[in-house]
């Protein structure tokens, strides 16, 4: 069972259809949309400040989500994919971006709609990602712009693809 801890009075809330993963943490200030997946070892600390998240997105395994206190919040909106063992620090992710495995995303940064952050990136504090277009390295940078449906056609589905197999979780 997930390790759902409250902490300065905040209790972490869940949409609907929601699966956490048997060692997932969710603590604090943490509001989680419909339709989510949390899978294994991912850490969503809200203690210090606000984490929300948006319908339909997947947050793979061994990712961790936080912020600054009083200086930076997270936000992920609806549509998002994360891949597995990423860091986003205080950031914001806009409707239907793809974070690759690895990367970091910090305090402050936007990745736009539609846009894909490539695996192993570090995104620095304060960077604006231009919505459709891809960012890569250390640190990130412009690579080129990407097909808006294209992007939209990978990012649904990745999504939809983790919706099944959180499923199949539940059916044990």
């Amino acid at each position: 069972m997930a390790l759902i801890k409250s902490v300065r009075g905040f209790t972490p809330e869940m949409g609907c259809n929601v699966f956490l993963a048997d060692n997932a943490t969710i603590i604090g200030d943490v509001i989680i949309g419909d339709d989510c997946s949390i899978w294994f070892n991912t850490v969503l600390r809200g203690d210090v400040n606000s984490i929300r998240i948006g319908n339909r997105v997947n947050i793979q395994d061994g990712t961790v989500i936080h912020t600054l206190y009083q200086k930076s919040v997270t936000e992920i909106n609806d549509d998002v994919s994360i891949g597995h063992n990423v860091v986003i620090h205080g950031a914001k992710i806009e409707k239907g971006a793809l974070i690759g495995m690895g990367a970091v995303v910090l305090d402050h940064a936007v990745v736009g709609e539609g846009a894909l952050v490539a695996a192993g990136s570090v995104v620095l504090s304060g960077t604006l990602i231009e919505p459709g277009s891809i960012y890569a390295g250390v640190p990130a940078k412009f690579v080129k712009k990407i097909n808006p449906e294209q992007s939209k056609e990978i990012n649904q589905k990745i999504a939809a693809n983790y919706l099944m197999y959180s499923n199949w979780y539940k059916e044990e």
